[in-house]
């Protein structure tokens, strides 16, 4: 029965390998569904919400939708009513409201020519088209706020593209539901603990992080930033936008307060629906397709993941690139190479020191959503 999670999760797995004129990536991942079985989901005249990050522009890791279109075409052949969907953005960029977050969609091929179905913006114009999910046995979100469009649907699947972040260490199911079904509110919830400060020595008054931030928090006096705590609320564009490094999150809880939140939203998107999960961990980039730019994968591509258990998918995925070496010339690479690495076992704490990603997991495990323990099913 789906979204019912047992003691040891399935977790199916399919590489990335093709035979000429044989079966081609998109046939793989059809065929990974399949066995996972995705054909147990009752899908006939439901509204599924395919949750995606459809990537900012400039950047090129993203998803391509060639993906997407197997899932929703799956769908439509089991009865079912598909849609792409994500939740706007606390930061300045192409997809802080519907209409900008819509023209990025399509830019990069999320349109119904290419995807055979309609993209939503779950929460709306600005952000504000919400539902509010009561959660019990929670420890920080009581009642969670999602997009209406998310809410609305009668089944959820999460096709994630599984990456590094800054924020959360990386960006799998539990992100991709949790910090991406979020809306603009329920985003500011999510990063309410989390308040940069800035380092003085390195800061040389670009004004990188003003051109970032959506809320005017950041100022400059003197060639030099101050961050205004009562106007920022935590989104961290501005620590990825700085091209010194000059400003950073405090060494404190307030990155695994995040990703605990992130843990309980999920479990909001996903509450009394059945759920399936798809992470790709392919172009596997040190930072998330928020941003307009990427870099250099720090792994090899590895391949797709199908579960129906988000927590289980994240870490089986997560062991598997800390499975592989560093890719020559990546920012993992660079890490490794000057000495001063202390988690060589661990690739995106070696990205992110100051991330936690096995908060979300170890929380979402404490609220029912899923389980660390995974059994994983090659293809």
């Amino acid at each position: 029965m789906c979204g019912v999670i047992e003691m040891s999760s399935k977790v199916y797995f399919t590489n990335m390998r093709t035979e000429i004129r044989r079966h081609s990536l998109l046939f793989k991942l059809k065929n990974l569904m399949k066995a996972s079985g995705f054909e147990s989901i009752d899908f006939k005249d439901k509204f599924v919400a395919v949750k995606i990050h459809f990537g900012e522009p400039g950047n090129m890791a993203f998803l391509r939708p060639n993906w997407s279109k197997v899932v929703c075409d799956y769908v439509k052949e089991l009865g079912g009513k598909p849609f792409l969907t994500d939740c706007n953005t606390l930061y300045v960029g192409k997809r802080k409201n519907a209409l900008e977050h819509l023209e990025s969609a399509y830019t990069n091929g999320y349109n119904p020519f290419q995807t055979g179905v309609h993209t939503i913006i779950a929460d709306g114009l600005k952000g504000t088209d919400e539902a509010y999910i009561p959660l019990e046995n929670t420890e920080f979100v009581k009642e969670a706020k999602i997009g209406r469009a998310l809410a609305d649907a009668d089944i959820i699947i999460s096709l994630s593209h599984f990456k590094g972040h800054i924020s959360t260490g990386f960006g799998g199911a539990l992100k991709n539901l949790g910090m991406g079904g979020g809306s603009r509110a329920g985003k500011m919830e999510m990063h309410s603990q989390s308040k940069p400060t800035v380092k003085e020595k390195k800061c040389i008054g670009c004004g990188a992080c003003i051109r970032s931030c959506a809320h005017d928090a950041p100022k400059i006096s003197g060639g030099k930033c101050t961050i205004d705590l009562e106007l920022c609320v935590g989104c961290g564009r501005c620590i990825g936008e700085c091209p010194k490094d000059a400003i950073m999150v405090p060494f404190d809880e307030a990155e695994d307060m995040l990703n605990k939140k992130i843990a309980e939203y999920a479990l909001a998107v996903v509450k009394g629906k059945p759920h399936y999960h798809i992470s790709l961990a392919i172009d596997i980039s040190p930072h998330c397709d928020c941003h307009a730019e990427n870099d250099l994968a720090i792994v090899p591509n590895i391949g797709m993941f199908a579960s129906f258990d988000p927590v289980a998918i994240d870490v089986a995925a997560a062991d598997a690139v800390n499975a592989e070496a560093p890719l020559r010339g990546s920012l993992l690479a660079d890490v490794h190479a000057s000495g001063e690495c202390e988690h060589t076992h661990d690739h995106f704490k070696a990205i992110g020191p100051k991330t936690n990603w096995r908060a979300a997991v170890i929380q979402g495990e404490k609220i029912g959503l899923g389980s660390q323990d995974y059994e994983l099913i090659k293809i």
